[in-house]
């Protein structure tokens, strides 16, 4: 139970967002990708980040279009993931006049490959940046094609529950 805590408390997103306050998010309706990323995902995972961004995207009446109003450049990268903490286990035992102890460090968290992704949105006439997400996740490899998909909607649901930012 403990082992399944820990690894399920390991596998969520995290994400930072940062925008320019003075954008109208109301004035951008159609959107398309930079033709020039280099996204640092492999060929088959970006076209599943896409197509799952697509999807998003249209869900929340964003166009795909030859001339947007924005568009998106995607960045990732991949680092390992350090533990950063640790339990320690002590016994000790007591008797007249002497007394011990031992205490073990046992590191905890995951020590695997992290992804890093990037998502920037870029006003197409004015050529600034105007919205941006970073997002970070646990990355396997070796994992299976619906594992990596299921990776991705996740990180996409998460980064986009967010966008377009409210109004405060």
């Amino acid at each position: 139970m403990f082992v399944l805590c820990l690894l399920v408390s390991c596998a969520g997103v995290r994400v930072n967002y940062d925008y320019d306050k003075t954008t109208d998010f109301s004035n951008y309706t159609s959107y398309n990708y930079f033709s020039d990323i280099e996204s640092g995902l492999s060929q088959l995972d970006e076209k599943r980040l896409v197509r799952i961004l697509d999807s998003t995207l249209q869900s929340k009446g964003y166009l795909l279009a030859e001339e947007p109003d924005f568009y998106i450049n995607i960045l990732s990268s991949q680092f390992r993931n350090t533990p950063n903490n640790s339990v320690g286990v002590g016994i000790g035992g007591t008797g007249r006049n002497v007394g011990g102890g031992v205490s073990v460090g046992l590191p905890l968290g995951n020590s695997g490959i992290q992804r890093e992704i990037q998502f920037d949105f870029v006003d197409a006439q004015k050529d600034a940046l105007f919205w941006q997400a970073n997002s970070e996740s646990g990355y396997r490899e070796n994992a299976s094609p619906s594992v990596r998909e299921d990776r991705l909607r996740a990180v996409i649901k998460k980064v986009f529950s967010k966008f377009p930012p409210d109004k405060k």
